[in-house]
């Protein structure tokens, strides 16, 4: 049995777990998730508790059990609580803005870079380099981060680029002229 999979998830006051066949929604304060699961993996809610449970004990039904459980849980954590994630800008010149659903970043290339934000997703600007990423869907939140580091990645000569707040850049040190 899968140690995280066996686990029940309390439900938090305020949240509904609809399960209709293999598809599990979950409606809170924050907004409303809809995921479907594979087959053969059961989900079921006992009163204030959700249980997930699996038919045998393949292979692939043993992967699936432990990842159904923590993706229940994230959709019950989303819509409680959201997720966040904060970016950094540093260079000279390098900045940030968001205009008509779009992030547009100034990062020293010929012309800017667009990043459409997606769909259930919110970014905000602070002091043209702090980005913050929000949204109830923890997938979303972290995808649209990682592609707006992608852009320009911090390098470890002199740190410009994108990084996450809480990201530690291994400094190095550059050329030395005998």
């Amino acid at each position: 049995m899968s140690r995280i999979g066996k686990q029940p998830i309390t439900i938090p006051a305020g949240v509904t777990v609809t399960v209709n066949g293999t598809e599990v929604t979950v409606k809170g304060p924050k907004g409303e998730l809809t995921r479907v699961f594979q087959k053969g993996i059961t989900v079921a809610v006992q009163g204030t508790e959700v249980i997930v449970t699996r038919a045998d004990d393949s292979r692939p039904q043993r992967s699936y059990h432990g990842l159904t459980r923590t993706l229940i849980k994230n959709m019950i954590e989303g819509v409680t609580q959201g997720y966040v994630k904060e970016l950094v800008i540093e260079g000279t010149g390098f900045k940030a803005a968001v205009q008509n659903g779009k992030a547009i970043l100034t990062l020293g290339f010929a012309s800017p870079k667009e990043y459409t934000i997606p769909a259930g997703c919110t970014v905000s600007v602070t002091a043209d380099v702090n980005l913050k990423v929000e949204g109830i869907d923890k997938e979303v939140v972290g995808e649209a981060a990682a592609r707006i580091r992608s852009y320009y990645p911090a390098e470890p000569y002199k740190g410009k680029g994108i990084r996450y707040k809480d990201e530690k850049i291994r400094r190095k040190e550059g050329k030395t002229v005998a």
